[in-house]
């Protein structure tokens, strides 16, 4: 089943349970992916999908930190409730010891020595995880490999 149909299956169940919340960020998420395949002109690809799927979370995680900086607690609810929908369509992430591995075996293949050479090794990192792990914790633990 695609993502797609995915959505729309759950945005019935959703209408039928009454559910608003999860209404309303299903129907996010399939503006997102509509308003992209419009962009793209044809149908979007798993991976296409998965990295409208990222944006999405992105989103909402920098908005929450925002929202908790500035002490506005309704809206924290609110955007971590959507947030954690969102979720739900997103790939398992992978735990900070499995995407240390991966960061171990890249700056192998890439013969990365130093901080110099972090953008090779992130280039070669990302395609790999994608979707699975947030860029941030991808880039500290290259630091530290590379420190």
């Amino acid at each position: 089943m695609s993502l797609l149909e995915r959505l729309n299956e759950d945005m019935k169940q959703a209408m039928r349970n009454k559910e608003k919340d999860k209404l309303t960020v299903i129907r996010m998420i399939k503006a997102s992916m509509q308003n992209e395949a419009i962009k793209q002109g044809a149908d979007l690809s798993e991976e296409q999908e998965l990295t409208v799927l990222s944006r999405e979370v992105k989103q909402r995680k920098d908005s929450l930190h925002e929202f908790d900086k500035a002490g506005r607690e309704d809206l924290v609810e609110k955007i971590r409730t959507e947030l954690q929908f969102v979720e739900l369509y997103m790939p398992k992430q992978l735990s900070e010891d499995e995407v240390s591995k991966i960061v171990q075996e890249t700056v192998a293949e890439t013969g990365a020595k130093s901080k110099a050479d972090m953008g090779k090794v992130m280039a070669a990192i990302m395609p790999k995880v994608k979707g699975k792990a947030d860029g941030a914790l991808v880039n500290k633990l290259v630091q530290q490999h590379l420190s």
